[in-house]
């Protein structure tokens, strides 16, 4: 299956890395850069203000502190490039609102946007495009190794998304220093040293490693390609090696055709999907539905006598165990719950960056809104974009809806001006509040991005 492809794969993806240039991207790959940065910068200024998770790593941050190389995103502090790293790395996932890619679910620039914007302030000039084009394949990295999979990164027992982003953020920041294929092939090494997330993650209800689990990818991929700068040296073969990623992690179970096809002339970022709801992706088809039936139909939450919720794999994931997923003990777990998150999405006007508040955990209206569900699989949805409701009201009526790509979705993306509002939005929730005129600047320089001398000019 693999043959000579599968024997060359982590120099052909070094070499890719190398020797992308931005006037070979498509001008959809350009715009799709742009959309996600502008998406994954705004997230990182909210969390800054509204997370209580990212608070110890801002504090070890500061603390720390070091040579004043790069900025904590939503607060007026430089510090090395390493700790803005892991701090603004915790903000990128902490509100569950960043871009996602849902054909394999991951989040592809949740570490390699606050890894590479720690190392654009802190070696400039790096060019506004140079830096797309690192996002591009770095992102794009993230995409085919999850799609190359033939066996769930689950099975062994690890958690995917952190562990796939961070050889993407590993390779936005090797091009962007500028590093040659076999240093790159050294970075990949050096991150391997250090990547892992296991899938305990999942199911310790008082944990909040799921929303701050971005800070140790990130960090890990900036000091990888640092020291591989720096000249030390890996592992010949650290994709497909005997003891190599796919070997570890997938039991060599991988396609490597998926990783190589049309590299370095289709981009994957293209696909990704952006958030309207600041909540676990697999919850957003749930929340349009039951959106759709309260503005059709015009009932009350306190008129709902059940609630049946029907979908596959991922989805029962996110209403079990039951008693977990009704009673959730942090703001990341209510994210990742179902019976929680359509709660809100029944009894809220909309959902929000304040809907999830440690208050709201044991508000009475949504914790007995959320004891009146159960989860019914089907096997047939299968998309994390993907849900199914079934409403009965206390007058006997019964509402059904199916929602087959939520919102967001490439094919139902959100386009320019709610991206834009959702940016405006976000800085407006930051430790340190953007006030609208310089939001608006910031979003229009980096929509305009490749006209940018020098990244890193942004945020300092």
């Amino acid at each position: 299956m693999k043959g000579d492809i599968g024997q060359k794969l982590s120099a052909r993806v070094a070499n890719h890395v190398v020797h992308c240039p931005f006037e070979s991207l498509p001008r959809a790959t350009v715009l799709a850069a742009k959309r996600a940065i502008l998406d994954g910068v705004g997230v990182m200024f909210a969390a800054s203000g509204v997370s209580e998770d990212i608070v110890p790593f801002v504090e070890l941050a500061r603390s720390v502190g070091g040579a004043p190389q790069a900025t904590i995103i939503g607060f007026k502090e430089r510090v090395s490039a390493p700790m803005a790293a892991l701090a603004n790395g915790a903000m990128a996932h902490a509100l569950d609102f960043e871009d996602a890619f849902d054909p394999a679910p991951c989040h592809p620039n949740a570490s390699l946007l606050p890894a590479l914007l720690s190392l654009a302030e802190s070696r400039s000039p790096i060019s506004g495009r140079e830096f797309i084009v690192a996002v591009a394949t770095g992102c794009d990295l993230v995409c085919r190794l999850a799609l190359s999979l033939r066996q769930p990164l689950e099975s062994g027992g690890w958690y995917p998304p952190p562990i796939l982003g961070a050889f993407g953020a590993t390779a936005a920041v090797s091009r962007a220093l500028r590093l040659n294929p076999a240093q790159i092939t050294d970075a990949f090494s050096l991150l391997l040293c250090q990547n892992t997330c296991p899938g305990e993650i999942k199911h310790s209800p008082e944990t909040v490693i799921r929303a701050i689990r971005e800070a140790f990818p990130a960090q890990a991929a900036l000091l990888s390609s640092l020291l591989a700068e720096r000249g030390v040296r890996g592992f010949a073969h650290p994709l497909e090696g005997q003891s190599g990623f796919f070997a570890l992690y997938a039991s060599g179970r991988y396609e490597p055709s998926d990783i190589t096809e049309g590299l370095g002339e289709r981009f994957w970022i293209e696909h990704l999907s952006f958030k309207k709801w600041p909540c676990c992706r697999g919850t957003h088809a749930y929340i349009e539905a039951a959106q759709t039936l309260r503005q059709v139909h015009g009932f009350a939450a306190a008129d709902i006598a059940e609630l049946r919720i029907f979908g596959g794999a991922l989805q029962r994931m996110l209403c079990e165990p039951e008693a977990q997923k009704r009673r959730p003990q942090t703001i990341i777990d209510a994210k990742f719950s179902l019976p929680f998150t359509l709660a809100v999405a029944l009894s809220d006007e909309e959902v929000t960056l304040d809907s999830f508040t440690p208050e709201r955990l044991a508000e009475t209206l949504l914790l007995s809104i959320a004891a009146k569900t159960c989860f019914e699989f089907r096997q047939e949805i299968s998309q994390p974009a993907a849900g199914e409701i079934c409403i009965t009201l206390n007058d006997g009526r019964v509402l059904r809806q199916r929602i087959l790509h939520a919102l967001g979705d490439p094919t139902r993306p959100l386009n320019d001006a709610a991206l834009h509002a959702k940016f405006l939005n976000c800085t407006a929730h930051a430790a340190l509040p953007l006030n609208r005129h310089d939001a608006e600047a910031l979003a229009d320089r980096i929509l305009n991005l490749e006209r940018e001398p020098d990244v890193g000019a942004l945020l300092s």
